[in-house]
């Protein structure tokens, strides 16, 4: 099909085709001259010239109205030439058949190749041609009807098929970067929240100044450092996802359980009870993410509260629940905004799950659920 697309091949089929066309024109004008001198000369001669004028002018065209008016100039002016010099048009009328249905509307175009079957029968009876040659005659120009229409729904189909790829493959795009972007927001939130959490801490100890301010303050320090280092080894980690190469989610869940017990000093208890190896790897990204984001929560906003992390497997379910004690007055809820919530609950709704956040009676709830 790249082929037949190409500026050289398109040129050299029109100059063919209107190479057919002018060398119809020419034997009916000589037919014309020979048959009746040079009446019949002035009277082919314009006619044809015309009929081919209309039908060269309607090939590059892509106005369909005009093209219509052209293509039933183009008809008539065949069939004016058949009905002089039998079968003298017969170029211009499989024109006519195949360029209506590409350069005009579908309507006009199945208007104007009935038209042109009808007429001509009808012309070549009143001309005296035989029966026999009729009937071949319109079957070909039928059979030509019939084919185009053919080639034309196939070009449509093809071209809708394009659409519809180009569109899928935005919309995989637009999915892929969603998803990278969710990425890349679990990796810096959970791991520069919490080194932003010790280097202030270390700077308001300096400030204050002291010896045991200093030592505080360079604990402080070598945490950031351990949190660089474990935030460096997350994104590896979520490199080697993306490969295709994950650690088992037990793992995972305790890795991220030891980062908030060194990062907060607080207690982070993990509780898994069931078989969960028939987790896709879907659900087990948006298991581990939502419970990084939810420890990444309570760090930032329930400083010195315990946490418990408890993945269960329920019938058609597995949850997660992330529950922290407490934490400062006055802290926000999960309500909807900010991209992590947005990212968690985009993985939950992708796998077919769902995921609720709020305040409880003691402390901040996260609660996970993914099918099975």
């Amino acid at each position: 099909m790249a082929f037949f697309r190409r500026p050289s091949v398109r040129w050299a089929f029109a100059v063919l085709l209107v190479g057919n066309l002018l060398f119809s024109v020419v034997f009916a004008v000589v037919d014309a001259t020979a048959r009746w001198g040079w009446p019949g000369l002035a009277l082919v001669l314009p006619l044809g010239a015309v009929t081919l004028l209309c039908c060269v002018w309607s090939l590059p065209r892509d106005d369909r109205a005009r093209n219509a008016v052209l293509l039933a100039v183009t008809l008539l002016g065949a069939l004016a030439l058949h009905a002089l010099i039998p079968y003298s048009g017969m170029a211009f009328l499989y024109t006519v058949i195949y360029v209506a249905p590409f350069r005009t509307g579908v309507r006009a175009a199945v208007a104007l190749v009935v038209c042109e079957v009808v007429a001509f029968v009808g012309i070549s009876l009143l001309t005296g041609m035989g029966h026999m040659d009729v009937l071949g005659n319109a079957l070909g120009l039928a059979y030509s009807v019939v084919l185009a229409f053919l080639i034309r729904q196939l070009a449509v189909t093809r071209r809708q098929s394009v659409e519809v790829a180009e569109a899928r493959a935005r919309e995989a795009v637009s999915a892929e970067r969603a998803r990278l972007a969710r990425e890349v927001h679990d990796i810096l939130a959970h791991s520069q929240s919490a080194q932003i959490v010790h280097l202030e801490g270390a700077r308001l100890l300096l400030e204050r100044g002291g010896t045991q301010d200093g030592v505080a303050a360079l604990d402080r320090v070598n945490r950031a450092v351990r949190l660089a280092r474990s935030g460096l080894e997350e994104t590896r980690r979520a490199l080697d996802v993306l490969r295709g190469e994950e650690l088992p989610l037990t793992e995972r869940l305790e890795r991220l359980a030891m980062e908030f017990r060194s990062a907060t000093g607080g207690s982070c208890a993990v509780s898994i009870t069931g078989d969960l190896d028939c987790l896709n790897a879907g659900a087990r990204l948006a298991v581990a993410r939502t419970a990084q984001e939810a420890l990444t929560n309570a760090r930032k906003h329930a400083p010195g509260a315990a946490v418990s992390v408890v993945l269960r497997r329920l019938e058609g379910w597995c949850e997660l629940q992330v529950r922290d004690t407490g934490g400062s007055p006055g802290r926000p809820a999960w309500s909807g905004g900010g991209y992590g919530l947005v990212g968690m609950r985009e993985r939950a709704e992708l796998i077919g799950g769902s995921l609720a956040a709020g305040a409880g009676a003691e402390g901040f709830n996260v609660v996970l659920r993914v099918p099975v």
